[in-house]
């Protein structure tokens, strides 16, 4: 009788195009299991736990999973012991913790004759695959495009059949993690938004690439319009992998005739940033809490609960960065071009550390994502890899009257600023106080005064 091996799902939630799964398949019954590891991990988010709980009843609902709690590695030693599997199967991770688990799984399983079995599929291309011609990590995004792009795509297969093994382990059921918010569920906007699982990304898939890609390089930064993919959180839990999404999308633009103009060209470069983060996060694992340039390190950030707490309730007085961080807690997602104007705000208008603005998208995030969220902050911040430079100021009044001219997203999101004219509505204080909204904060801090003390924090560095 062959002996059962065990398929261990990470970050995969799916049946289709997934390298591990196939070949467990090949190697005998599979045991599938998915380990909640919030020890060796970064405990997840609330968003993040919603989001998870709903893949897995997706998941389990075309194959059965014993769900256990604990160190991944210890967890996965007691399973094979416990079922007498002789190999674990599994795809790959790109984080430290996930790193860890894989190192601490290797160390016991040398030992007992369990043999690891790992397999990509997570991102386009490995870290190790796109190097320079030195061989060592790309810093700047243009020259590793360049070179992700020069590499041939992975070809995405179709859903391998499982065959499980005869006397599943017992396990946890998924009501016992408590992952879904109950005393307030403040989740009740996601499910109207949000279809988690391996069939809603590839609705989702289908329908971005019939409606929106075509016009995506131009559409994408108007958070009014219903551009966007809306693919990340998919992408963070393997709903779907980026090979699938790469070969669709070329797909698509090769029917409309493979014009460079295409936004499908954007979209896939947006795809590849994700690649590149990923790939920093790998090379670089200390970006999760030290700056990648170094000489941020002396920053004279400020500390104040108070003032982050304003941001985080979006009571700034600046309507797109609070309508943003509304839509953020409502939905659990906030448009990319206003996640950019409220973590700029956050950094260079209140000079807050930018580590206190990834823990609160971390928290609230529906696609939370270590890899993307550390490097985007970074990259605001102007200490990152390729970051945009610190003294790039992102004026709130300006990139709301250019995004959002006719006040469409800040109406939805601030029912009372809803009456304003077009011209008032992303600077309500210009307006006779007599008329003003008497429930909308005034401005937390004045745009020109904040710009200099945040010009004046950098010059400090002496760059």
């Amino acid at each position: 009788m062959t002996a059962p091996v065990i398929l261990w799902f990470r970050r995969d939630l799916r049946l289709s195009d997934h390298p591990a799964l196939a070949a467990a398949v090949r190697a005998g019954p599979v045991i599938p299991v998915f380990v909640l590891d919030e020890a060796t991990l970064r405990p997840l988010g609330g968003a993040a736990r919603w989001w998870l709980h709903h893949a897995l009843h997706s998941l389990a609902r075309d194959l059965p999973l014993v769900l256990r709690r604990g160190r991944a590695a210890t967890v996965l030693e007691r399973l094979a012991a416990e079922t007498g599997a002789s190999a674990i199967y599994f795809s790959r991770g790109y984080e430290p913790g996930e790193i860890r688990q894989e190192r601490e799984t290797k160390a016991w399983a040398d030992g007992r004759g369990v043999s690891l079995h790992r397999h990509g599929g997570g991102l386009l291309q490995e870290p190790e695959a796109v190097a320079t011609g030195q061989g060592t990590p790309f810093k700047v995004f243009t020259p590793f495009a360049r070179a992700l792009r020069g590499l041939p795509p992975r070809a995405p297969k179709a859903r391998a059949e499982v065959t499980l093994a005869g006397n599943l382990p017992g396990g946890d059921s998924l009501t016992d993690w408590g992952l879904l918010p109950t005393r307030p569920d403040w989740a009740t906007g996601f499910a109207g938004v949000w279809q988690p699982g391996e069939a809603g990304a590839r609705a989702r898939l289908a329908e971005f690439l019939a409606d929106d890609v075509a016009a995506y390089a131009a559409a994408r930064d108007m958070p009014a319009r219903p551009a966007t993919s809306r693919l990340s959180p998919h992408l963070h839990w393997g709903e779907i992998s980026p090979a699938q999404v790469w070969t669709a999308s070329h797909s698509v633009m090769a029917q409309a005739g493979g014009m460079k103009d295409h936004g499908g060209e954007k979209f896939l470069s947006e795809l590849i940033w994700r690649d590149f983060c990923a790939h920093l996060l790998f090379h670089f694992p200390h970006i999760t809490d030290q700056p990648f340039r170094t000489e941020f390190a002396d920053f004279p950030w400020t500390d104040d609960p108070a003032i982050l707490a304003r941001w985080q309730r979006g009571e700034t007085g600046y309507p797109m960065v609070d309508a943003g961080m509304r839509e953020l807690w409502t939905t659990g997602t906030m448009h990319n071009r206003v996640r950019m104007i409220v973590a700029s705000f956050l950094i260079k208008h209140l000079l807050q550390h930018w580590r206190a603005g990834e823990a609160w998208f971390w928290d609230t995030l529906i696609d939370a994502d270590l890899a993307s969220n550390v490097a985007n902050w970074q990259w605001v911040a102007g200490s990152g890899a390729d970051a945009a430079p610190f003294f790039r100021i992102f004026n709130p009044v300006l990139q709301g009257e250019k995004f959002d001219p006719q006040g469409r997203y800040v109406r939805r999101w601030l029912p009372a600023l809803a009456a304003l004219p077009d011209k008032s509505v992303h600077a309500p204080w210009t307006l006779p106080e007599s008329v003003r909204p008497k429930n909308y904060p005034p401005p937390l801090v004045d745009h020109a005064g904040a710009r200099a003390r945040a010009l004046l924090a950098y010059q400090s560095l002496g760059t």
